[in-house]
């Protein structure tokens, strides 16, 4: 079992998740679009690291329903109109604790400094956070600000600042996430172990994880 002198974490799908299914939202906002549905979350999920660094959440999903069209062989002009309603019905507040999150999270305060990385924006992000109530559960929280130079995983940049406010190392540090693409992959970069989270969502990428984790009721082990 290794020792780390700081064990940073992602935010979604890593601690917590929606509340509300995510194929109904999906319904629902095609339906108040008035556009015939054509994707799945599954299909936006795969789309997600092929976009380029957007500012707002508004932004984000515009590009994203843009992209999920463009493969659908759909005119990626729906995409504002979508864009807009799915905003409108998302709910940031609707989150839950992962199976094993608030354990995992607990532990890690009680071994050392503690971070949050994530690819979101501080007033979204903060929402959940409020939610969950953990906004202080952390020593340094670090969202996704293009517009200061702190660009998505697996940029380094999120890790860097991290570390460089927790005072630690990179080898003496832990990235804790779900997403290959951006978790693992932005940890190996840095030179930080990481532990990979596997959603059930398979192997996209070749990036691999220092430690493979059904869910974090099994963080102990690593850490």
């Amino acid at each position: 079992m290794a020792a780390y002198d700081a064990i940073c974490f992602d935010l979604d799908s890593t601690l917590c998740e929606p509340s509300r299914d995510a194929g109904t939202l999906l319904e629902r906002t095609f339906d108040r679009a008035g556009v015939d549905r054509f994707c799945t979350p599954a299909d936006l999920r795969a789309a997600v690291p092929s976009l380029s660094t957007t500012e707002t959440d508004r932004e984000f999903y515009e590009h994203l329903f843009a992209e999920v069209a463009t493969r659908a062989n759909v005119d990626p002009g729906v995409s504002s109109t979508l864009a807009n309603r799915y905003l409108e019905l998302r709910d940031p507040t609707a989150v839950q604790f992962k199976p094993g999150a608030e354990a995992a999270l607990e532990y890690a305060r009680e071994r050392g400094r503690v971070g949050l990385i994530t690819n979101g924006g501080r007033e979204t992000q903060t929402k959940k956070l409020r939610a969950l109530d953990i906004e202080d559960a952390f020593d340094v929280r670090v969202f996704t600000e293009p517009s200061a130079g702190i660009y998505p995983k697996p940029d380094t940049a999120p890790f860097e600042r991290a570390l460089s406010s927790l005072e630690a190392a990179p080898d003496r540090a832990i990235h804790v996430g779900d997403s290959l693409h951006a978790d693992v992959a932005g940890a190996n970069a840095m030179g930080i172990d990481s532990a990979w989270i596997d959603t059930g969502h398979g192997r996209s990428t070749a990036h691999e994880p220092t430690y493979e984790l059904a869910s974090l009721e099994t963080f102990e082990r690593i850490v």
